[in-house]
């Protein structure tokens, strides 16, 4: 079955395509139309016409449109789930928990339509300001451009799609090609709800072609991406005086400190390395744990992960599948014998049994090595020892990422100084990085990228503030 392109609320087809196979057993799900640059012209153009018709809805016709859409997401919960599963080979569990998070990223968008305000300001705090009243307000930034990728192809979606609607803007949607089945579903869905003809637009194909004629066109004024720190500093280097909010992912460490009783966090230590293949931004992928209780947590994480369910993502009871491509498992895997050839050691996993790439667990990798100082993606996760907390801070700072970490501990004071002392976006304090809900503050420092999601921050950067002043002299 052949996909079309999303443009002006028409479905619109295309000389060209790309044919997509499922992940896990390699059957053939779609051909996904490749847009030519015309196409992304034409998308651009009906997204730019419709900034008019969206800065005529109120913020209750915005938010009903949002809550209209988080309805039939719910309606059609299983089936995006499904979709989810069979595109990206993403455990059908942890599919359905992605929906009812997308669910609640378009509720929260449809809450904050209504909270978009300004504030007074006061004038007469300044002797030049008597007589003077002064306000400001947040207008819509015109057409934004997002660039998504493949681990969460509706929640991170959500993320851009929902405050830009909710801030009254237009949008153009480039997905990831494996994953783009879902945002098409997406479109589908939002061609039920009342949005006006053009305020959402698809566009499917190579990225790069795609890219450089959002970065050209003048009618783009933001672009917000979310995938590799290469990508998104190229685009940020490109984008002129465009608004650029960028997500770029991260090495996430955790420090495990003395007296923590490790039975206790065990599960929250595997989920958060090990859900959804490792293929998350915030993925636990460095632990750092106090020397005095490092065998006896390798010994408990090592029988932890003996019990994850591997198999068939459409299983409900599956807990890990295949990653992405073969070509990435691989990668991951070369990784895996790079730091064992420099020494460190293979507790659990390090090889691919029928396409998937068992859960691996090393200890005493070197910090230079790959799997502990890029962004791995993969279910790998790493456990070296330290001797003081302070070692432990330094070791994750030691990073050119600083997206989320965390630390467990019983003991107030460590807990203070980690969470000023760790270079991070956010900290966790007894509990893994891998946390997130879908309204708070969500973005890193350093190669993590710039700017912040979350539904209210996110609809920061998608407007405009513009002061107004009433001389009353």
């Amino acid at each position: 079955m052949k996909k079309q392109l999303f443009i002006h609320g028409e479905w619109v087809s295309t000389p060209h395509a790309i044919p997509i196979h499922s992940v896990s057993t390699r059957e053939d799900l779609a051909s996904i139309a490749i847009a030519s640059v015309e196409d992304v012209k034409r998308a651009i153009s009906a997204a730019h016409s419709a900034t008019v018709a969206m800065r005529a809805l109120t913020s209750a016709d915005r938010a009903d449109i949002l809550i209209q859409l988080a309805e039939l997401f719910k309606k059609n919960r299983l089936k995006a789930a499904e979709i989810i599963s069979k595109e990206s080979a993403k455990p059908l569990k942890y599919a359905l928990a992605e929906i009812d998070r997308t669910i609640e990223t378009y509720r929260f968008s449809a809450e904050e339509a209504k909270r978009l305000t300004g504030e007074m300001i006061p004038m007469e705090a300044s002797p030049n300001g008597r007589g003077r009243l002064a306000y400001t307000i947040r207008e819509p930034i015109g057409v934004v451009a997002a660039i998504t990728p493949f681990n969460f192809p509706q929640n991170l979606v959500a993320h851009k799609v929902g405050p830009a609607i909710a801030a009254g803007n237009s949008i153009v949607l480039k997905p990831a090609t494996q994953t783009a089945l879902s945002a098409i579903f997406l479109a589908e869905l939002l061609e039920q709800t009342a949005l006006p003809k053009g305020a959402f637009n698809l566009v499917t194909g190579s990225g790069p072609v795609i890219g450089d004629v959002f970065l050209e066109s003048p009618e783009i004024r933001m672009i917000t991406f979310t995938g590799s720190p290469e990508v998104g500093i190229s685009l940020r280097n490109r984008a002129s005086l465009k608004k650029v909010t960028l997500e770029l992912g991260s090495n996430a460490g955790l420090i495990i400190d003395e007296g923590v009783d490790l039975d206790k966090i065990i599960d929250r230590i595997i989920m958060g390395a090990f859900s959804n293949q490792g293929q998350v931004c915030i993925s636990l992928q460095r632990i750092y744990v106090m020397e005095s209780i490092m065998e006896d947590f390798i010994v408990k994480c090592k029988k932890a992960i003996g019990t994850i369910k591997i198999g068939d993502p459409l299983d409900p009871t599956t807990e890990l599948a295949s990653m992405i491509s073969e070509k990435e498992q691989q990668r991951a895997l070369s990784w895996i014998n790079e730091a064992i050839e420099e020494g460190a050691e293979l507790i659990t996993g390090g090889c691919i049994e029928n396409n998937i790439l068992l859960p691996t667990l090393v200890k005493n990798a070197a910090s230079h090595t790959r799997v502990i100082c890029e962004e791995i993606f993969a279910p790998v996760v790493t456990v070296n020892p330290i001797t003081t907390i302070d070692e432990g801070i330094a070791a994750i700072n030691d990073s050119d990422f600083g997206l989320q970490a965390g630390i467990f501990t019983k003991d107030i004071q460590t807990a203070f100084k980690a969470s000023k002392s760790i270079q991070a976006g956010g900290v966790l304090i007894n509990d893994v990085p891998t946390y997130r809900v879908d309204h708070m503050p969500y973005g890193g420092v350093k190669n993590s990228g710039t700017g912040r999601e979350g539904v209210k921050y996110a609809m920061e950067d998608m407007t405009e503030l513009k002061l107004i002043i009433w001389n009353q002299n």
